[in-house]
C-alpha cells in the first residue's frame, strides 16, 4: 500500500515508518523537524528511513494547508497515519499556542485532505492523558474523558471529537490510538526514561516528582508499532447505537473507534529507576519534588478492546525494555 506517515522524524513515527517500509509498503513522510527537542536526533531518525527504498520525505508544517494539499494531489493514499503533534504536558503550560497550531489546526487540515480524497482509513495518535482526573483504573476507552488536566490532553481529546464529527458527517473511517508512556530506542530526550538514564550515567541527581509516588504504564515502542500496524488494516465499522449505548464513548453509528495501546501493567516510578540502575550498573541520586501541574499520579491501560479487535496485547517486560533502551542510549551518545 501507499501510506502517509506524519511526524515520521518523531520517535513513534520513525519506528512505524520503518516497520511499514520493511514490510514492502510505500511510505510518504511529512515532518517539520521543529526544535522542541534536539533536531539532530530527528535528522538521524530520518536517515534510517532514507536508507530504505520506497520512502519519500517532505519537510513542512502541517498547519500549512496549501502545502499539505500539494502532497495529497500527487499521491493517492491507501492509509493515513497521523502521528505529528506538539508533544509534552509541561511545555503546554509555557507555549499553548504551539498546541493550537500543531494539534488543532494541523489536525483539521489532515481531516479535510482525507475527506477530499476519501481516504480508506485515517489512524491518528491520541494519548492516555485524555483520561485526566479519572480515578477509575485501569483506564478504559469506554470511560468518560471530560476532565483533562493539561492543555495537551485537551487538544488530544479534541482530536477525537473532531475525528468523530468527520466520521459522522462524511463517512470517513477514523481510529484514535491512546498511547501510554512509550519508551525505547530513539526515544524522546524529554521523556523520563531518557532524562533518568542520562542523569544516572552522568552522576547527576534525578528530579523525581510527587516524591516518587507515581505509577506509569510503560509501553515498549515495538509493542506500540505492532498495535498501530494491525489497526491500519482494521477499518472501523458503523454500529447501531441503542439507548443503552448512548453513554459509551466508543459506540457510534459512524465508522469511528478509539483504542488504548498500553502495557496493561503499571509500575511504580521508583521501580523503573531501579531497573535503570541495574542496566547501567550505577546508583541514582534523587532530588524529590512536589507534583507538577498537569501531571497525574497513575496511568494504566485496559487493552481488552484492542485484543478483541486485532488479537494483540502489549506485553514486553519493563526490565527487558529498559535494558534495550540503555544499550541504545549508551551507543548513540557514546557513553
Amino acid at each position: 500500500m501507499k501510506i502517509l506517515v506524519t511526524g515520521c522524524a518523531g520517535f513513534i513515527g520513525m519506528h512505524c515508518a520503518w516497520r511499514l517500509l520493511r514490510a514492502g509498503h510505500e511510505v510518504v513522510g511529512i515532518d517539520s523537524l521543529n526544535d522542541y527537542y534536539d533536531v539532530k536526533l530527528k535528522e538521524n531518525r530520518l536517515r534510517n528511513l532514507e536508507a530504505l527504498q520506497s520512502f519519500e520525505f517532505h519537510r513542512f508544517d502541517l498547519a500549512d494547508l496549501d502545502a499539505l494539499k500539494v502532497v495529497f494531489s500527487h499521491h493517492r493514499f491507501d492509509r493515513v497515519l497521523h502521528l505529528a503533534a506538539q508533544a509534552g504536558v509541561r511545555y503546554s503550560l509555557i507555549n499553548p499556542q504551539a498546541y493550537v497550531s500543531a494539534n488543532l489546526v494541523a489536525f483539521i487540515n489532515m481531516l479535510e485532505c482525507c475527506r477530499a480524497q476519501q481516504t480508506a482509513h485515517f489512524v491518528y495518535a491520541s494519548s492516555s492523558s485524555v483520561y485526566g482526573a479519572n480515578a477509575k483504573h485501569p483506564f478504559s476507552a469506554h470511560d468518560a474523558t471530560d476532565h483533562p488536566v493539561s492543555l495537551y490532553a485537551a487538544t488530544k481529546r479534541s482530536n477525537e471529537l473532531m475525528a468523530h464529527s468527520y466520521s459522522h458527517l462524511f463517512g470517513l473511517p477514523t481510529t484514535g490510538l491512546r498511547f501510554f508512556t512509550v519508551y525505547g530506542p530513539w526515544g524522546r530526550p524529554d521523556m523520563s526514561m531518557a532524562l533518568f538514564t542520562d542523569a544516572v550515567l552522568a552522576g547527576r541527581p534525578i528530579n523525581v516528582f510527587n516524591h516518587g509516588k507515581m505509577r506509569r504504564d510503560f509501553t515498549y515502542v515495538d509493542d506500540i508499532v505492532e498495535g498501530v500496524v494491525r489497526i491500519l488494516d482494521h477499518l472501523p465499522l458503523a454500529t447501531p447505537v441503542g439507548p443503552e449505548s448512548y453513554c459509551d464513548p466508543v459506540s457510534s453509528a459512524a465508522p469511528f473507534r478509539v483504542f488504548n495501546i498500553g502495557n496493561n501493567s503499571p509500575v511504580p516510578l521508583m521501580d523503573m529507576i531501579s531497573l535503570i540502575e541495574q542496566a547501567t550498573a550505577k546508583k541514582a541520586q534523587f532530588n524529590f519534588m512536589p507534583m507538577q501541574p498537569g501531571d497525574v499520579v497513575e496511568t494504566s491501560a485496559d487493552t481488552d478492546d484492542l485484543e478483541a479487535a486485532v488479537g494483540f496485547r502489549p506485553a514486553t517486560p519493563l526490565a527487558e525494555g529498559v535494558k534495550r533502551y540503555v544499550e541504545w542510549h549508551r551507543g548513540y551518545h557514546g557513553v
